[in-house]
């Protein structure tokens, strides 16, 4: 194996804080906002980077003017859909009150608000279509499920993550018939009319896991503008350094990772009913060795994989995996695949099942997860293509595949290794 290096757009955010205060001060929340005005603030399931930092700005801003902001978890049916479940999966990205400043009210109940062109009711938790505004705060980014002009963030926040899980469940099932870009758009413009969406808030991502950019936009321009967001969301997105893979490995797969886990915009595994978006990356056998704490034992996307461990099967909550599961029609994504003691293991096998490859010209990646692909390891049958490729660095190797006497890969660490002379 040989340890590399590869390169992104770096763009981010100085100071998160001032950013989004700017962002706030442009939008007309003064002349808007009343004193004693309670406010509704998302708060979802993903991983998103300085989360918690972006949502207490907005709350110490609210408070400036004299309002009373709350959260409310829009994350459709995860954490088991139930509000316990929402509640606890919020405490893991540290949106709590003792942190954001404002209370959490955690409820599956929702109030329908209308009706979509095709006669499809939408629905708003309760707790925020009763405040006198609500604020949309979202990760713009590419959908593991299907490709449109919008995908994940601020639109599909307001259609699905309000909605609770009896939204989630019903706009799931509506898209195998008219495909969810129109299911998204439908029913999100029904929220922003007739719902008090006070503004949304922007977020995208850097391929480091950085907060690149933050935007605030008015409920007049959310939907178009979200559509260049996610255009420049698409740029910044890492990828795998090679697109024909014969095992990819992946030490650990989670919700505060991926919808599904591991990234099928990363992976190019996107086993879906509605069907498969097209992806130049290959891979012959996916091997996932480890489940998130964040994940709550949610391991939807475990069945995109075609191995993995006997410790990861282990904390599977089966209820909240299968509970998102069916909600997301994705019944697939929650098949359990053969699973070994170690690593050592699964491997050996997975390699033995590539045909006529000889282990030692297998082609192989290994990555943290899909989120964290700037350090990666790679196999020997690369160099001649790696010795190609400027953007790459080789910063240790060719080395044997490193076990601990358990058997199971010792964890990647490259950082602050110098690059490796290969002359010597």
């Amino acid at each position: 194996m040989f340890g590399i290096r590869q390169g992104f757009d770096r763009t981010s955010v100085g100071d998160i804080r001032e950013a989004i205060r700017a962002e706030l001060i442009k939008l007309p929340l003064r002349e808007t906002l009343r004193l004693g005005d309670r406010v509704a603030i998302t708060a979802g399931s993903r991983g998103i980077s300085h989360i918690a930092l972006i949502l207490k700005t907005i709350v110490e801003y609210l408070n400036s003017l004299g309002a009373k902001p709350f959260l409310f978890p829009a994350m459709g049916s995860h954490g088991g859909a139930t509000a316990e479940g929402q509640t606890d999966l919020l405490k893991h990205y540290q949106i709590i009150e003792e942190v954001i400043g404002a209370p959490i009210l955690s409820s599956m109940e929702v109030v329908e608000i209308g009706k979509t062109g095709e006669g499809l009711p939408v629905h708003v938790d309760q707790n925020a279509i009763r405040a006198d505004h609500i604020i949309v705060v979202n990760r713009i980014k590419p959908h593991t499920k299907f490709k449109g002009p919008i995908e994940s963030g601020l639109m599909k926040m307001m259609a699905i993550g309000m909605g609770k899980q009896k939204g989630a469940d019903l706009y799931h099932k509506a898209a195998i018939e008219y495909g969810f870009p129109k299911i998204i758009e439908d029913a999100a413009r029904v929220v922003l009319k007739n719902a008090p969406i006070l503004f949304g808030l922007g977020i995208v991502e850097n391929g480091y896991d950085e907060t690149a950019k933050v935007v605030g936009l008015t409920p007049e321009e959310m939907e178009a503008k979200e559509k260049d967001l996610l255009s420049q969301a698409k740029a910044m997105m890492p990828k795998l350094p090679f697109d024909d893979i014969d095992l990819l490995i992946v030490d650990e797969m989670g919700k505060d990772i991926s919808g599904v886990g591991m990234d099928p915009n990363i992976t190019g595994r996107n086993r879906d009913i509605i069907g498969t978006f097209s992806h130049p990356t290959r891979v012959k056998r996916l091997f996932v060795r480890d489940l998130t704490a964040s994940s709550n034992g949610n391991a939807i996307g475990i069945g995109l994989a075609d191995l993995t461990t006997r410790r990861l099967v282990e904390k599977i909550n089966y209820a909240a995996t299968y509970m998102n599961c069916m909600t997301a029609i994705s019944l697939e994504k929650g098949a359990i695949p053969i699973y070994f003691e170690t690593d050592r293991e699964a491997i050996s096998v997975a390699l033995n099942s590539l045909g006529l490859i000889q282990p030692e010209r297998s082609r192989v990646i290994r990555i943290r997860n899909t989120l964290q692909l700037d350090e990666v390891e790679v196999s020997e049958a690369y160099l001649d293509e790696l010795l190609q490729r400027p953007d790459l660095e080789i910063v240790e190797g060719a080395y044997p595949m490193r076990f601990d006497p358990g058997g199971n890969l010792f964890d990647i660490e490259l950082s602050g290794l110098r690059k490796k002379d290969l002359s010597d």
